[in-house]
């Protein structure tokens, strides 16, 4: 072996590999000076792109709470569910395994969660944002099968703990970009209360995992939540309840399309209930769509009909334009400026006062009350009652209602709008109205919140009552209410009628404006009725609308045994003592009830007694004494009657009273 040429190849090899290390090296250098140095800001982008992202957070929205402090809307933290794929083929778990266990609790069906596990991806998301039940159910079920390629996600969501209760008034929120629920408000109250119970935004960066995806966990433990202001409503959730289950039932007797009730105390102003049903409605929060949450109750405008004659008789009386003796002598029709207007039954009642043009609803008598009134003095006391503008009340999108213009308006426009026609109000403009009636002429401002608090409990802001002025005097106030309660207990509103209790109120029949030709929409109707007491300390002015009934559509007919259906339960809600008995005025007894004689005229008609107060037996036994037709509505005690008390019948001919029960 040649010894030298070996040792001179070797050391060759060895220069040869110390030469590769040596470029190695400043190769390694260059780039490290390259990466660190010279496109340092370029790598830590791309680096910080991949495992780092910017993300804005929200805390919770701050919570809504009745009169009584029940939450009505509060922010939840529920899971959003996510699965890797890939690790469920390497468990051996099959899509349609995972799908049987998710899809009780997840809005997709079986077959989009299938196709979604056989993605081609270590990360996809399932659900987001699930309701508390199912949020709840899926970690459960989760946790029972020992996925853990299923993923559980908290994540923030508005939730309502009351389903569709009050939905109109609350409103709902949207989604941000990132999918969070508790971002901007989007109807009702979540809307016009944003800026107040908006969540905080706070930018954190969130380490994402290989395939780019946050890891969750990274986001809870650097975000807590700030608790932001909370709300106190005017609204009692129990009263809530009572008038939706009323409209409920309304709605399934009628098949309208919508129904409205409004309920407010007169002496405040505050708003104790507003229920609103739409046709076709789900009773699932999480199914409404976005028409279902239009607050009919404030932005709707319809034209009032007989409802508003009250309104009309009180502007005249306070303007001295008429006395509650002033007599008119009804023959059925009324010619104005070549237009004939008849009464709802086509009959003439002879001479009437105000109480009984106003208690069997005669257009002709408030025809003639308008058009001697004055259409500008009635639009100017109109507009003291609140009507032409919203009421402010802190819901969004309040409509202001249509009035004719003072200077311009015809006679006839004169004339129509004293019966209620030619003219467009909204629900709360006439309850704001009817409460300066129940609460001796001064009329209160709407208002839904009570009070606005801070975090720490500190008070932020606290509503006040505010008068919003006094249409007319108290002694006016108190005449029209006595003339209401016997329509009530007498007249055309007798099933709005609460035993043992004294509650004015007035009827409406209207037809429906054609909003899109204009005039009237042939054979389709807004039957309504408004009424408040008890008269003696009213408590509540309360409104319905039924829009577009099937079938029968008088709003003495469908509207006003909502009414009383209510307050019914409202007075024993409040435990309000009676101050009515079974046989009429507070004051009469049976006992005090005069016996029922049968009177006629020379040529054989009779006359009409007042059956008020008298049972059931005597009442028959007088209509079949005088030769007539007995149609009864009801037994026990007589509370109101469809024949005026003085008026004439002739032999044959019906007569119709309706009884306590």
């Amino acid at each position: 072996m040649n010894v030298p040429a070996a040792r001179k190849r070797l050391t060759l090899t060895s220069r040869k590999g110390l030469t590769w290390t040596l470029i190695l090296a400043i190769g390694l250098l260059c780039r490290y000076i390259d990466v660190q140095i010279i496109h340092n800001i370029t790598y830590s982008k791309r680096f910080s792109n991949q495992f780092i992202t910017d993300r804005v957070l929200q805390s919770p929205r701050g919570t809504i709470y009745d009169r009584n402090g029940n939450p009505l809307a509060l922010s939840v933290t529920v899971n959003s569910v996510s699965a890797d794929p890939t690790m469920m083929r390497a468990a051996n778990v099959s899509p349609e395994e995972v799908a049987d266990v998710l899809a009780p609790y997840v809005r997709i069906s079986k077959e989009e969660i299938i196709k979604k596990l056989n993605e081609d991806t270590a990360f996809v998301w399932i659900d987001r944002l699930l309701d508390v039940p199912n949020s709840n159910g899926v970690e459960a079920a989760v946790k029972a099968a020992k996925y853990d390629f299923i993923g559980l996600h908290k994540e923030s969501r508005r939730y309502y703990p009351n389903d569709t209760l009050l939905a109109q008034v609350l409103g709902f929120v949207g989604f941000n970009e990132e999918g969070q629920a508790d971002a901007e408000g989007k109807a009702g109250l979540e809307a016009a209360l944003d800026d107040v119970i908006r969540s905080n935004e706070t930018k954190v960066s969130i380490y994402n995992d290989a395939a780019g995806h946050p890891v969750f966990e990274s986001v809870q433990s650097q975000f807590l939540p700030n608790q932001e202001k909370s709300v106190n409503l005017t609204i009692d959730t129990t009263v809530q309840f009572i008038a939706e289950q009323a409209l409920d039932k309304a709605m399934a007797e009628t098949k309208a399309s919508s129904a409205a009730m409004i309920i407010m105390d007169p002496k405040t102003g505050e708003i104790i209930a507003m229920a609103n049903k739409n046709k076709g409605m789900s009773k699932d929060i999480n199914k409404l769509k976005f028409e279902d949450y239009r607050n009919n109750a404030v932005v709707s405008i319809y034209e009032p009909g007989s409802t508003f004659k009250p309104i009309i008789a009180a502007s005249a009386l306070a303007a001295g334009k008429w006395q509650l003796d002033t007599v008119y002598n009804d023959t059925g029709t009324i010619l104005i400026d070549g237009h004939t207007i008849k009464n709802w039954d086509g009959k003439g009642s002879g001479k009437v006062r105000l109480l009984d043009i106003l208690k069997y609803s005669i257009n002709t008598g408030m025809v003639y009350l308008g058009t001697t009134t004055g259409g500008e003095i009635l639009t100017d006391y109109v507009k003291r009652f609140g009507f032409g503008k919203a009421t402010g009340i802190e819901l969004p999108a309040e409509g202001d209602g249509i009035l004719f213009d003072p200077k311009t308006m015809s006679k006839l426009d004169t004339a129509t709008m004293s019966i209620g026609q030619g003219i467009a109000v909204t629900p709360l403009q006439m309850v704001q109205a009817f409460g300066a009636l129940a609460n001796g002429g001064k009329m209160m401002k709407p208002h839904i919140i009570k009070s606005i608090v801070n975090p720490d409990g500190t008070i932020y802001k606290e509503a006040q009552d505010v008068e919003q002025g006094q249409p007319i005097s108290e002694s006016i106030a108190k005449q029209i209410t006595d003339i209401l309660e016997k329509e009530v207990s007498e007249g055309g509103g007798h099933k709005a009628y609460v035993e043992g209790y004294q509650f004015a109120g007035k009827t409406g029949t209207a037809q429906k404006l054609d909003a899109e030709h204009g005039g009237y929409l042939n054979g389709r109707y807004i039957a309504s009725f408004i009424g408040y007491g008890p008269v003696e300390d009213a408590q509540f002015v309360a409104l319905v609308v039924i829009d577009d009934p099937a079938g029968t559509y008088y709003g003495s007919q469908i509207a006003a045994p909502v009414f009383q259906d209510v307050m019914s339960q409202l007075v024993r809600y409040y435990k309000l003592s009676p101050t009515r008995s079974k046989h009429g005025d507070k004051d009469k007894s049976k006992a005090e009830t005069k016996v029922l004689t049968v009177h006629r005229n020379k040529d054989g008609s009779v006359i009409v007694p007042n059956f008020v107060g008298h049972a059931y037996g005597e009442v028959r036994d007088w209509v079949h004494e005088a030769g007539l037709t007995f149609k009864p509505n009801g037994t026990g005690y007589a509370i109101s009657q469809d024949e005026a008390v003085g008026s004439t019948v002739e032999q044959g001919e019906s007569i119709t009273v309706h009884f306590s029960r």
